[in-house]
């Protein structure tokens, strides 16, 4: 299993789509340098998922410097809290919920490291508020796998849209399809799309 770990296997993957499919070649061209985005893996990272869920970037950054500052992103500590201190940081009730399903399913973060993406993925969508896209952002960001993508992110399906000229966006089970073709470096291929559709966007005065 091909971890990203680095720029140089962005820069791997990139040469590897652009010859199996030229588009890639000018859309990574339009939309370098890629950022890497791997961030460090664990409960934290999930549970700062759970609290951007529907709410603004600015808000979720918020709501988690609070609980930073309480001491309240950890397993034990949002274990130990009871659900109106966790409100008052401004997690919903469903929020804490989640929150604390999360807390109490006593996941092993490093043994997530070693497993294929679909098993990672099931692990992670058994539990109360981890979606599948959730699940695929984590393995692709926080476990660095290469060969994940999010067919259901509608920016993606955006992407692809302009990138091959398609009349409508691809439905989820459509972009699963194409992007079977894009294996083993899909992660690299949903970069590329991410980039290329906020540069064109960008060009089009979008925002």
């Amino acid at each position: 299993m091909r971890i990203i770990q680095s720029n140089d296997c962005i820069e791997e993957g990139a040469a590897w789509l652009g010859t199996r499919e030229p588009r890639f070649a000018l859309a990574y061209e339009m939309s370098r340098p890629l950022k890497l985005r791997r961030y460090p893996d664990g409960f934290d990272r999930l549970f700062s998922a759970i609290v951007s869920q529907q709410v603004s970037t600015a808000a979720a950054e918020s709501i988690w410097r609070r609980l930073e500052g309480q001491g309240l992103t950890t397993p034990e500590a949002v274990l130990a809290a009871d659900d109106d201190t966790l409100r008052a940081q401004g997690l919903s009730r469903q929020k804490v919920r989640y929150a604390k399903a999360l807390a109490a399913e006593g996941i092993d973060y490093e043994s997530l490291r070693h497993l294929p993406t679909e098993e990672v993925i099931q692990k992670l969508v058994h539990v109360p508020g981890i979606g599948r896209w959730t699940a695929e952002m984590y393995a692709m960001f926080a476990l660095g796998h290469a060969d994940v993508f999010a067919p259901a992110d509608l920016a993606l399906q955006e992407g692809v849209r302009l990138l091959f000229d398609l009349p409508d966006r691809p439905k989820e089970k459509v972009l699963k399809e194409m992007a079977a073709d894009w294996s083993p470096w899909r992660a690299v291929a949903a970069r590329i799309l991410w980039g290329y559709y906020h540069v064109v966007k960008s060009r089009e005065g979008v925002r």
